[in-house]
Order: structure tokens, then C-alpha cells, then sequence
């Protein structure tokens, strides 16, 4: 099932060609650079609300990474599922030892409780926290599922930089 669909680019490979110069298509590009996004933006997040009290800037900040990350993901699997990877990264010389894939399931543990984690936190939050958000009784609960969340998005985006150099990058 490697090629599902014809290749829209010239490169020979199935899908959208990316914008990096690398084997990556486009949403692995997207998801790669985001990761550099994403992250910080969370740890500014984070410190605004633990440092400077800023609960409603906080609450702003996870609500719109939540939609920019569901939406990213979407298309990523999107693009995975009707062009496949593969194709992509058997030139690696990563990819016949078996590394690739050793290290993609690493870090799919890592995204899917990423996922599951923010839709919780993010949920729960909503439905728990009143408006404006400020602590309260639910604050501990919040903190402790949030810090699960937000180290598993800093693996996942470990993780999944590693999987894009071995697939992508390494020639």
C-alpha cells in the first residue's frame, strides 16, 4: 500500500513534495516545524500562568494550541494515510536496519497519549474551570494532568524530530 495514490510532484514519491529540501511531503514538513512552535508556545503558556498569573492569556493560549494541533493532525493523518511514508524514507539508510520504524514506535506511544492527555486536560478544563479562570479547588487536578500533558508533548516532539531526521533527512 505504499503507493496509494499517483505522485502530485515531480520527486517520484506519492503526495505533496514538502517545503524543507528533505524527503518529507508537506504535512511532515508542517508537523515538523510546528513541534518548534508548539513547544515554546506551551512553556510561555505555562509560565504566564505560573509566574504572572495570567489565567485568562493561559486559557486563550491552550485553547487555540489545541485547535492548531488538532487541526495539524487531522491533515497529517490525512496525508499518511492516503500516501504512506514509506516511500519517503526507504532511501534512508536508516530505514533497512530497521531504525525508522524502531523509532517511530517510540514515539507513537508518545503521540496518541499526547492526544488523548490534551483532549482531557482540555475538556475537563472547559466543563471544571470557571470563567474567568482563576484557582480554586479543581487547580491541583488541572496542574497534575496538565504537566502529564505537557512532558508528553515535549517527547513527542523528541521523538518525533528524530523519526523525521532518520526517515527524511539522513542520506
Amino acid at each position: 500500500m505504499n503507493n496509494v495514490l499517483p505522485p502530485v510532484q515531480g520527486t517520484g514519491y506519492p503526495g505533496i513534495d514538502g517545503f524543507l529540501g528533505t524527503r518529507g511531503s508537506l504535512m511532515m514538513d508542517v508537523v515538523f516545524l510546528a513541534m518548534f512552535v508548539i513547544v515554546p508556545a506551551l512553556g510561555i503558556s505555562i509560565a504566564l500562568v505560573r509566574y504572572r498569573k495570567k489565567y485568562i492569556a493561559h486559557k486563550r493560549i491552550q485553547i487555540f494550541l489545541g485547535i492548531v494541533l488538532a487541526v495539524a493532525v487531522l491533515l497529517f493523518e490525512i496525508d499518511v494515510r492516503l500516501h504512506s511514508w514509506r516511500p519517503r524514507a526507504e532511501a534512508s539508510p536508516y530505514y533497512a536496519s530497521g531504525w525508522v520504524e524502531g523509532i517511530l514506535w517510540l514515539h507513537l506511544p508518545f503521540a496518541v497519549s499526547t492526544a488523548l492527555l490534551w483532549i482531557y486536560v482540555l475538556s475537563w478544563a472547559l466543563r471544571n474551570i470557571p470563567h474567568p479562570p482563576r484557582p480554586g479547588p479543581w487547580s491541583a487536578r488541572h496542574r497534575f494532568w496538565a504537566r502529564g500533558a505537557a512532558l508528553d508533548m515535549v517527547a513527542t516532539a523528541i521523538t518525533g524530530s528524530l523519526f523525521y531526521y532518520l526517515a527524511f533527512v539522513a542520506s
